[in-house]
């Protein structure tokens, strides 16, 4: 469905968009696509005083703090170059943005974000970032389970693998929301705001 209306306590939610993750190979957009779109957002949503969240994935050195359990594709070995957890510079700078550190897939998963959120009564998310199937995917089924109208970010959503991407996009995102371009989001923004 496509998107129809902004509410007027509408929060930016951008996940992952970090050194290491936006300097992965993805689909269908490359990393610096993504942000580029994301950096867009941004500015509408500082321009009309809206809600900026940046989440980053991190986890210790050593491992000790990364989700257990066993899966079938291991973790990478070895440390992780420097700054490899960084929010893109393109998109720091801004004071009043929100900052979610977490250590699973989820952005609300052992963080604060919802009760950050709903201080600021926000209803409604405007999802975008890497990778689409993980991260994007899992944040959605979050917020639609903690009660927020889901928008998500056609075009500044990107993933590892096309056919997850497309499966996300085409099976799951439907149930959680709806989905709009870059254009009709900050469009729609600025329309709820006049």
């Amino acid at each position: 469905m496509p998107v129809t209306t902004i509410d007027t306590t509408t929060a930016l939610v951008l996940i992952d968009l970090q050194n290491l993750v936006v300097g992965l190979p993805t689909t269908p957009y490359a990393g610096s696509e993504v942000v580029a779109r994301a950096v867009e957002l941004a500015d509408a949503f500082h321009h009309h005083g809206a809600p900026v969240v940046l989440v980053r994935l991190t986890a210790r050195a050593d491992g000790s703090d990364a989700a257990p359990g066993r899966t079938e594709i291991p973790r990478p070995p070895g440390p992780l170059p420097a700054g490899w957890d960084d929010i893109v510079d393109d998109l720091t700078g801004h004071p009043g943005d929100i900052i979610v550190t977490k250590r699973t897939w989820s952005a609300f998963y052992g963080t604060d974000l919802d009760l950050r959120l709903r201080r600021r009564g926000v209803t409604q998310l405007v999802l975008a970032g890497i990778a689409t199937s993980i991260g994007v995917e899992s944040t959605a089924r979050a917020a639609y389970e903690h009660g927020y109208n889901v928008t998500l970010v056609a075009d500044a959503i990107a993933d590892r693998d096309a056919e997850t991407h497309r499966h996300s996009m085409e099976r799951i995102f439907p149930l959680l929301g709806e989905s709009g371009s870059t254009a009709e989001i900050i469009g729609l923004l600025a329309k709820t705001r006049a």
